[in-house]
């Protein structure tokens, strides 16, 4: 597959953890169901991996602090793109202090627009704010 960005890294792995969402979730499954489409062979990228094992290993800690964060809605009534977008995203600002949160805070809006409903954005933006400053992560 060479070389593939972290961008689409993240849209792959959000269409994983939707995937694995919809059909109860099993760690390591939605990498496996990855493989499945691709050449014979080809390895997930290892950020892909990464993203969706983070999220699965960490998930209890990731809906905590979403729960935590978000007023006036329950984790189990978020759409399911919104509630995995949200999850990758703060597993993103957790464990990789490498990446700017702006980066993540702007893909993660995009990657809403494309997948979410027409406020999900809006949504997703205030809730990863409201995290971002719980993380005492700057801008």
């Amino acid at each position: 597959m060479g070389s593939v960005s972290r961008s689409r890294c993240r849209e792959l792995a959000l269409q994983l953890l939707y995937q694995a969402d919809c059909v109860g979730h099993r760690e390591g499954e939605a990498v496996r169901f990855w493989r499945h489409f691709q050449e014979t062979g080809s390895p997930a990228p290892p950020y892909l991996e990464d993203l969706v094992g983070g999220v699965a290993a960490h998930q209890e800690e990731l809906d905590a602090l979403i729960r935590q964060v978000s007023q006036h809605w329950r984790l189990e009534r978020m759409s399911l793109v919104d509630r995995n977008l949200l999850r990758l995203a703060i597993y993103e600002m957790k464990y990789h202090p490498e990446v700017p949160v702006k980066v993540v805070i702007n893909e993660a809006v995009e990657l809403a627009k494309r997948y979410g409903s027409e406020d999900s954005f809006a949504f997703i933006n205030g809730i990863l704010d409201r995290v971002r400053q719980e993380l005492g992560r700057e801008v």
